[in-house]
């Protein structure tokens, strides 16, 4: 979606609220495709600031499907965005890395989508779990530990640690 900006560019100190909707049906990084499983129109307001500035707020919820990080079970993962960004009106030395860095902004429109989602990628979770306690998968037959048992055996050590483990074992107390 893209908003018209036009009159705020030009009227000192006009606000405006706008009803935003996300045409985002995912969120596609390099990380992969990651369906919304929940979005909602959201309200934006939009001030000039004296010409210097368009001061750009507002916020919204989405949930998003994630794989977790242990058992690959898809997690709906609920992200708060809040918008508060500023964008030089006026193009100087100081302001031209600024304006540079503000991708939703195409000329005199606002694209909600890429403001949306530069918000999303910042606030990315490091670590997403199905819960505390996920076993993952065996790294033998790929079972899923959460809801079986596999019958890999539970030595899933590296060969090349085979000595320091016949170390280890000479020395265990009994």
């Amino acid at each position: 979606m893209n908003l018209e900006l036009t009159e705020l560019y030009t009227c000192e100190n006009k606000e405006a609220r706008f009803q935003a909707v996300m045409e985002l049906s995912s969120f596609d990084s390099k990380l992969g495709s990651f369906p919304f499983l929940a979005k909602k129109p959201f309200e934006l307001h939009i001030v000039n600031q004296e010409n210097k500035r368009l001061l750009i707020k507002g916020e919204t919820d989405v949930t998003i499907a994630i794989p977790c990080d242990r058992c690959l079970r898809e997690v709906p993962v609920g992200i708060h965005l809040v918008f508060d960004k500023k964008f030089p009106l006026k193009e100087t030395e100081e302001t031209r890395e600024e304006r540079e860095e503000a991708d939703y902004m195409k000329g005199f429109h606002l694209d909600v989508d890429r403001l949306v989602y530069d918000e999303i990628l910042v606030n990315w979770p490091m670590k997403v779990l199905c819960k505390e306690d996920c076993k993952g998968i065996c790294r033998k037959c790929g079972a899923d530990l959460n809801s079986q048992d596999c019958s890999c055996g539970e030595d899933g050590l590296d060969p090349r640690m085979a000595a320091i483990q016949d170390i280890f074992n000479k020395f265990k107390e009994v």
